[in-house]
Formats: C-alpha cells, structure tokens, sequence
C-alpha cells in the first residue's frame, strides 16, 4: 500500500531505532483538534488500554464547525452532531472505562496555543492527573491543517505549565507531570503500539462520527463505509507488518517530561 503522508492519523513509518507498547497506564488522556482526531491517531491503542483498564479521558480543541463540503449545512446543528458524535466514538473505544469528554470549543480552522486556551488544557490535565497524554505531532513537516499544528503545540506547552507548580497558580490544582507523551501524525516514529485486537474498535469509533463519512472517509454509501475500512485495515497492517503486528499504530514518544 502506498503511503500517503498528509492523510490523517497514521504517518509511514522510518528507520528509526522502535519501542512498542507502553505499560498499561491508569489514565490516558488524548487531545484532538477536531472530533474524530483522537480515533485517527490513537483509537487502537485507547481501546487496548481501555480493556486493560485504563480510564480513558478526551479533549477536543475545536468545534468541528467547518466538517462539511455542504456550503448551505446548518452549522450550529453540525457543532451540536459533531459533539454527540465524539461522544459515541469514545464510547464505543472505551466501553466501561469511558471518562470525561471535554471540548473547548474553539472556531474550527481558528485554533491558537494563545494563554487562555492553553491554561484549558493545563486544568484538564491537572484535573484528570494521566499517566499518558496522547496528542498531534507539531513537528510534522508538511502538516497543511492549522489546527493540527496549533493542538500539538497546545498540548506540548500545557504539559511543561501543568507540570510545575509556578504556572497557574491561582488555579488552586495540584501541578501533575504525566511519565509519557504520545504525538500521532509523527514527523518521526519512534514508538509502535499493536492494535491486533482493537483494529475493528478503531473502525467502529470513526465510523461513528457520520458526519464526516463523505468529507474524511471518502464514503457516500455502505460500499464506501466498506472501502474506508479496507483501506484503514491495510495501512494499519503494513504499520505494524516489520514487528509481526497484524496492525499497529505508530508515534513519536517523549519520556523526558
């Protein structure tokens, strides 16, 4: 399969020296641009961590509001879908383990790592205390979509002022240092997670979000919906096809935090 490397969630992967699958975290929580985000870049390994135990927690950035290629589409109706649907995606990864699903609601396509956005995302990683936090890659050379950028920087920053308890004082929250940060869509891999047992979690989930079937699944029917999953069953094989993983989701990971 060719890769494709502006396709979201899942980059080729290189030569660099791999670790795989994490310690099974308590607490996992995964920031995303835009709803749909998280399941592209790391639903596989939210739903093996979920069975294992894991709480698993989500936080969407933007408000999902330019999801259409309808030029006519209601757009508070499709901020409203879009929400519901983040929510039944982490639902159906999670199960059980489902935590909090939190959004931002920032203008699709506006996004910025400015002080009050990034002191959201510092309250929710002090308040939901993960052990892992999953996000874009703000590295990615070629990255077209800004709000991916700007998530990954948020995400980057809000950790270095969630971890040190001289930022945001007057939060009145516990700093919280999380022991690793996962970037999907990465410039780099050097970090691969086997998806064998959750591959068909992952499609399920982003399935869920049918909003966006014509605009990022490319699906207008059951055959497209047919096609989407074909075609994320064999980029995740060939991801994870040098270590013997029937899938796999690959990342850039930093333990130094």
């Amino acid at each position: 399969m060719t890769n494709q490397p502006n396709q979201p969630g899942q980059p080729p992967v290189t030569g660099h020296r791999m670790s795989t699958d994490l310690t099974t975290p308590s607490c996992a929580l995964a920031i995303g641009a835009h709803p749909d985000d998280v399941e592209f870049g790391c639903g596989g390994t939210l739903a093996k961590w979920a069975l294992a135990g894991t709480v698993i927690h989500h936080l969407v950035c933007t408000d999902g509001s330019k999801g259409t290629w309808d030029p006519t589409a209601d757009i508070d109706r499709l901020r409203q879908v879009r929400e519901v649907e983040q929510r039944t995606a982490a639902g159906l990864l999670s199960g059980p383990r489902a935590g909090e699903v939190r959004f931002l609601r920032r203008i699709d396509g506006e996004l910025v790592n400015d002080a009050v956005t990034r002191a959201e995302v510092v309250r929710a990683i002090r308040e939901l205390r993960p052990d892992v936090v999953l996000g874009h890659d703000p590295w990615k050379r070629y990255r077209l979509h800004p709000d991916h950028r700007a998530a990954g920087w948020l995400t980057c920053d809000a950790i270095v002022a969630a971890r040190d308890p001289h930022f945001l004082p007057e939060m009145g929250l516990d700093h919280h240092r999380p022991a690793a940060l996962l970037l999907w869509e990465a410039d780099q891999v050097n970090h691969i997670e086997d998806i064998s047992t959750t591959i068909e979690i992952k499609l399920d989930a982003l399935i869920a979000h049918s909003s966006q079937h014509e605009t990022t699944l490319g699906a207008v029917d059951e055959a497209g919906i047919d096609r989407f999953r074909t075609r994320l069953r064999e980029r995740h094989r060939d991801l994870g096809a040098d270590l013997g993983f029937a899938a796999a989701e690959c990342f850039a990971r930093i333990d130094d935090l």
